[in-house]
C-alpha cells in the first residue's frame, strides 16, 4: 500500500510490431470520469486500496494514452487531450477557485503529484524534440532575444491572422471568446507563483507586470473583469472554465507547460523567456481580435479587452526584454541559452494553440 503512494505503476512497455489497441473518444472519457472520482476521494492516498478497480483502468488508460501521444509515429490526438485534461485537473489545484474548501482536500496527494510527474516526463520530453536545444546553446543569448523581439513585435500577417480580420463571423467570434475566456478570466494567476524570494530588479519588475493584469488592486481595472465584459455581452457564462469542455488541448498544453514552469525553480529562465514572449507578441494578435471585432460592428464592451491589452503589453513587451530578460542572461551567462529555450517553446506552443483555436472557430461556423 505504501509504495502506491509514491511510484506510479510503469507504463506498459510496446515492442516494436505489436498491434496498439486502438481507443476511441468513449474511453478516455470514461477514464477522466474515473479519474474524477479519485480527485473527490476524501484522502485519496489513505483510500486507494479502497478504489482498486478504479485505479487501475485509470491507470492503463494513462499508459495507453502516453504511448499514443508521444510514443507512436501517429500521434493520437485524443490521447494529447486527455492526458492534457488530467494534467490540468491536477496542476489547477495550485491555485484557489474560491469554490467549496473540500475541492482541494487532495491538493498535496502523492498519489496525485506521481501521476502528473509520470505524464509529465513523457511529455515533455517530447516538448523538447521539437526544439534544437544544442543550436539553441551556440547562440548569443543578448543578440538572439533581441533579434527575436524584433521580429514578434509586429509580424507579417499570417493566412490566420487575415482569415481573423477579413472573414471571421460573429459565431466564430463568440468561440474565440469562449476558448480564450479559459485563461482571460484567471490571467496573471500563474505569474503569481514565482514572484518570492529575494527583492531585486527583475523581481520588482515582475511584480509591476502582475499589479497590472491585476487592475493595481482594483477589481473594476482587472485584465480579467475586461474579458468578462466581452462575454457578458453576448450574453455568454462569465464564470471561470465554463467552457473548458471546448478548450483545444494545444490551449490545455500552454497552460500546463506554464504551470510546470512556474512549479519549478530551477526553470524560472525558461519561465522568463516564454514569458517575455507572450508579452511581447501579444499586441500583435489582440490587433487580429479587435480588427475582427471592428469588422463585425461590435460595441467597445465586446472589445475593450484587446484595447486594454495592446496598450499595457507593448509596454510589458519592453519591461520583459530590457528589465528581466537581458539582466538575467547577465546574471546567468552559463545558463542564459534557457532564456531563449523558453522563448521559442512559447512561441512553437502559442503557435500550435492559435492554429488550433482557429479551427474550433471554422467549426463553429460551419454549424452556424
Amino acid at each position: 500500500m505504501q509504495s502506491n503512494l509514491v511510484m506510479f505503476p510503469i507504463v506498459e512497455v510496446v515492442r516494436p510490431g505489436t498491434q496498439v489497441k486502438e481507443t476511441d473518444s468513449t474511453d478516455y472519457e470514461g477514464a477522466e470520469q474515473q479519474f474524477l472520482l479519485l480527485l473527490a476521494t476524501e484522502d485519496l492516498d489513505d483510500n486507494l486500496d479502497r478504489q482498486a478497480a478504479i485505479v487501475s483502468d485509470f491507470e492503463q488508460a494513462v499508459s495507453r494514452a502516453i504511448h499514443g501521444a508521444y510514443k507512436h509515429e501517429c500521434q493520437d490526438e485524443l490521447a494529447h487531450k486527455f492526458l492534457q485534461r488530467i494534467l490540468y485537473r491536477i496542476n489547477r489545484l495550485n491555485l484557489f477557485w474560491f469554490d467549496d474548501l473540500r475541492q482541494y482536500t487532495n491538493e498535496r496527494s502523492l498519489y496525485l503529484s506521481s501521476c502528473r510527474n509520470q505524464i509529465e516526463a513523457a511529455w515533455q520530453k517530447w516538448e523538447l524534440a521539437q526544439v534544437d536545444v544544442a543550436a539553441i546553446q551556440k547562440l548569443d543569448v543578448r543578440q538572439a532575444l533581441i533579434d527575436r523581439a524584433d521580429a514578434d513585435l509586429d509580424p507579417p500577417l499570417s493566412a490566420a491572422s487575415r482569415y481573423i480580420r477579413e472573414e471571421m463571423s460573429e459565431a466564430g467570434y463568440r468561440q474565440l471568446l469562449a476558448i480564450g475566456s479559459f485563461d482571460g478570466l484567471v490571467e496573471g494567476s500563474r505569474l503569481s507563483r514565482i514572484l518570492g524570494g529575494a527583492a531585486n530588479e527583475v523581481q520588482c519588475t515582475l511584480v509591476r507586470v502582475l499589479l497590472e493584469e491585476y487592475g493595481n488592486g482594483r477589481l473594476s481595472r482587472k485584465h480579467s473583469t475586461f474579458f468578462a465584459q466581452m462575454l457578458a455581452e453576448f450574453g455568454m457564462n462569465t464564470t471561470p472554465e465554463a467552457y473548458f469542455d471546448l478548450v483545444p488541448w494545444e490551449v490545455l498544453a500552454c497552460a500546463n507547460h506554464n504551470f510546470l514552469m512556474t512549479e519549478r525553480r530551477r526553470y524560472y529562465l525558461r519561465y522568463s523567456g516564454g514569458l517575455t514572449y507572450f508579452e511581447v507578441a501579444g499586441p500583435a494578435a489582440y490587433r487580429n481580435y479587435l480588427a475582427a471585432a471592428q469588422r463585425l460592428g461590435l460595441s467597445n464592451a465586446a472589445m475593450g479587452y484587446w484595447e486594454l491589452h495592446i496598450r499595457e503589453d507593448e509596454r510589458h513587451g519592453r519591461w520583459m526584454l530590457d528589465d528581466v530578460a537581458l539582466p538575467l542572461a547577465q546574471r546567468y551567462p552559463d545558463d542564459a541559452w534557457e532564456l531563449v529555450l523558453g522563448y521559442d517553446q512559447e512561441k512553437l506552443m502559442g503557435d500550435r494553440a492559435a492554429e488550433a483555436v482557429v479551427r474550433s472557430t471554422r467549426q463553429a461556423e460551419s454549424i452556424n
